[in-house]
């Protein structure tokens, strides 16, 4: 539609949309909902399974649930502390929560109650949270830049960052099949299409190689490796060969293959994670070389150690680095 009083060169304004969760490129393939509709799938052959949520059923897409199983949801309010309070007592009980909500509120908000209900008594609950990293444009009340770095620190916790659509239809039935905590990052809405193409099968704690090269080794995980793999193309063009490995679960990190491709020579290392650069994928990567004698020439791509600022998600991206452009870029910088 066009803008009445502007010139045809003027910019549009932008909309709210570009600052939640637009995380597909134009044109690019996506799925609706892959979560919810997993989550469906596997509650149809699992009686235990019961979705909970702190009146955010539309926003992480428990709502489809909802909808298919109505007997089996729990629309908690807004009160997280409740939420997995309630979900470790139900597990308790034998059932099998899936219980969402936006990553500030439980990396946050309710960690205690994770901590001392869930993590502690090593109840069967599976966290499932939206807007992880810098997926929403709202400012630091919504961005949840240091969530994988406060799971991680939790005993019994096992931590998982999806990439895509393909990926998280995967992983519902996987973790599902593991006894135990797990708290992963969600992408809701029209989820981008990526690991379908590179003949992909989501295992719990193992990377992927998705490719080859021999001049930089980018170690990824969730949305990063989608734009790692964007990136390794456009450097394929000034004639760079990249390799990707992708790293969905964050713990147990899958330390034979990190060591191994890390540890050949003549291979620069990169680690891309869409969190701080504080205790996340990087941190844990090299923390890992270091105690195994694994010595590359190692960069990190990373969210900075601050309050990030509010606006569109492309700005934002470009930004703090973590855009195919930039992540291109500051490669080529870092090889000459």
């Amino acid at each position: 539609m066009k803008s009445a009083g502007l010139p045809p060169s003027a910019k549009p304004r932008l909309t709210t949309s570009a600052m939640i969760a637009s995380i597909a490129a134009e044109g690019q393939r996506t799925k609706p909902a892959p979560f919810g509709h997993a989550l469906v799938e596997l509650a149809r052959s699992r009686e235990d399974v019961v979705g909970m949520t702190a009146d955010l059923g539309k926003y992480t897409d428990l709502h489809i649930f909802a909808r298919a199983f109505p007997d089996r949801y729990y629309q908690m309010g807004m009160a997280e502390q409740l939420l997995f309070g309630a979900a470790s007592g139900l597990a308790a009980e034998g059932f099998m929560p899936f219980a969402t909500t936006y990553a500030v509120f439980a990396s946050r908000r309710a960690y205690d109650f994770i901590h001392q209900t869930i993590a502690e008594e090593d109840r069967n609950v599976k966290i499932a949270c939206a807007l992880p990293g810098l997926t929403s444009g709202y400012g630091p009340s919504h961005q949840a830049a240091e969530d994988l770095a406060l799971f991680r620190a939790m005993p019994n916790m096992m931590v998982i960052d999806p990439c895509d659509a393909h990926e998280i239809e995967q992983i519902v039935p996987a973790i599902a099949a593991h006894r135990g905590p797990v708290y992963m990052r969600l992408l809701r809405g029209q989820v981008p299409l990526v690991l379908d193409e590179y003949n992909y099968r989501f295992e719990l704690g193992k990377a992927a190689l998705l490719r080859d090269g021999g001049d930089v080794l980018i170690i990824s995980s969730g949305i990063m490796t989608m734009r790692a793999l964007e990136a390794a193309q456009a450097l394929s063009d000034d004639r760079v060969s990249a390799a990707v490995l992708h790293v969905p679960t964050i713990k147990p990190l899958d330390t034979e293959a990190i060591r191994r491709e890390a540890g050949k020579p003549g291979r620069l290392v990169v680690v891309a994670e869409n969190h701080t650069v504080i205790g996340g994928l990087g941190e844990a990567v090299a923390a890992l070389l270091m105690r195994s004698g694994v010595h590359p020439t190692f960069r990190q791509i990373g969210l900075p150690d601050e309050f990030l600022a509010a606006g569109a998600l492309p700005t934002l991206h470009d930004r703090y680095g973590i855009s195919t452009v930039e992540v291109t870029r500051r490669i080529k910088e870092w090889l000459r």
